[in-house]
C-alpha cells in the first residue's frame, strides 16, 4: 500500500484500494525491473509528501517527469540540487523575472515552492528513460485527475495554473468557483512566446491569496 503519511491517505484511500491502482503497481514492477524508470520509485509521491492537502495553495500542473538522468525527483519543473535549470524552468524564471523583478535563481530544486503549499504536480507520476509521455496511459491520469477533483471539493481557495493544452484539459476538472484557475502557453522554448511570457500568473497568484494572508515567496528555491 502507499503511505505519504500526512491527510492525502485518507483523501485518496479509495484511489490507492482500487483496482485501476493495483494495475498502475503491477505496471510499475514490471517497468522499474525491465526498464530505467523516473524519478526513483521512492520518489514517485515527493509532491504529495511535501504539500498536504490543507495546506495547498498554488497547484501547478505540469506533464509528466524529465526524462533524463539524475533530474526527476517528485515534483513537476523541478530538479534535484546541483542539476543544470532545464529550459521550460529557465523560462518560468524569466517570466518571474519579469514580473517581480526577482533575481533569476541558480538552482532548480523548487523544495522551497512545495514547502509554502505549492503542488508541483504532474499528470502521469513516471516516465521511462528518453521517452517522453511513455507512461501517460497506465493510468496515473485517473488518479491525478482524482486528486484535482479532491483539490476542487475543499472550501479554502487555491489557485490553478494550467500551462500548455495537456493542463488546460483538466480546467473542467474545477467547477469550484471559490478557486482562480489560470491558463497561459506552456514555458517551453517551443511556446513560451505564444503566451507563457507576460500571462502574470505569479503575481495573479499572490493578489488572490493576499485575502488568506498568504504570499508565496517565489524567490526561495
Amino acid at each position: 500500500m502507499v503511505h505519504i503519511g500526512n491527510k492525502w491517505d485518507e483523501v485518496l484511500a479509495d484511489d490507492f484500494s482500487a483496482d485501476y491502482y493495483s494495475r498502475i503497481r503491477a505496471f510499475l514492477k514490471r517497468e522499474y525491473g525491465t526498464h530505467t524508470v523516473y524519478p526513483d520509485m521512492y520518489d514517485i509521491f515527493n509532491a504529495l509528501k511535501t504539500t498536504d492537502y490543507d495546506s495547498v495553495n498554488v497547484v501547478i500542473l505540469g506533464q509528466d517527469p524529465y526524462h533524463g538522468p539524475g533530474q526527476a525527483h517528485g515534483y513537476a519543473f523541478s530538479v534535484k540540487p546541483g542539476v543544470a535549470v532545464p529550459p521550460s524552468l529557465s523560462n518560468i524564471y524569466k517570466e518571474l523575472h519579469d514580473e517581480t523583478g526577482m533575481d533569476i535563481p541558480e538552482s532548480g530544486c523548487l523544495l522551497g515552492w512545495a514547502r509554502q503549499g505549492v503542488l508541483l504536480l504532474n499528470t502521469a507520476l513516471t516516465v521511462r528513460a528518453a521517452m517522453p509521455n511513455s507512461h501517460r496511459d497506465c493510468g496515473w491520469s485517473i488518479l491525478t485527475d482524482s486528486i484535482i477533483k479532491k483539490l476542487n471539493q475543499r472550501e479554502r481557495p487555491m489557485v490553478f495554473m494550467l500551462w500548455g493544452a495537456n493542463a488546460k484539459a483538466k480546467a473542467p476538472l474545477i467547477s469550484n468557483k471559490a478557486h482562480l484557475v489560470l491558463t497561459a502557453a506552456h514555458p517551453s522554448p517551443l511556446s513560451a512566446r505564444n503566451g507563457f511570457f507576460g500571462c502574470g500568473h505569479f503575481v495573479k497568484a499572490n493578489e488572490f491569496l493576499k485575502v488568506q494572508g498568504i504570499q508565496i515567496d517565489w524567490s526561495a528555491v
